[in-house]
């Protein structure tokens, strides 16, 4: 993979040098309250494989150990962290320049679904925690 985003006013641009691990729709409430969404779509890489090439984020620390960049400037989320898994990191999906480029393979945090958008017949996993607990998908 070869991909390159950032922020919607431009002010932060970052490239994507390694394939996924997975693409996943986040359910839980954090993610919800982050982004202002009913999910939140991360793709997890490798952190070898990102590096911000515009400007600089803004960091929050939503929770012990969870850093999430956003651009100060127009608040678009761009990046988690976990300190306990610094090998990989997780990038929207959305803020990619081409976000048809990865494809969604599960649903995490699954018991945090909003009752009114129904997920049963999209054919993708539905995890009851993060891929820390469950592994990450075959193949990837």
């Amino acid at each position: 993979m070869d991909e390159t985003g950032g922020c919607l006013c431009g002010a932060v641009r970052y490239r994507v040098t390694m394939d996924p691990m997975a693409v996943s729709h986040c359910h839980c409430t954090f993610c919800r309250r982050a982004s202002g969404a009913a999910f939140l779509t991360w793709m997890t890489i490798p952190s070898a494989g990102f590096a911000y090439t515009l400007g600089e984020p803004a960091i929050y620390g939503s929770s012990p150990g969870v850093e999430r960049h956003f651009c100060g400037d127009c608040g678009t989320s761009l990046l988690f962290r976990a300190e306990a898994h610094p090998e990989e990191v997780d990038v929207t999906a959305a803020s990619l320049d081409n976000p048809a480029a990865v494809e969604p393979v599960d649903h995490v945090w699954a018991g945090g679904m909003l009752p009114w958008f129904d997920f049963s017949d999209d054919g993708l996993a539905k995890l009851e925690q993060a891929h820390w607990q469950h592994g990450y998908p075959k193949g990837k």
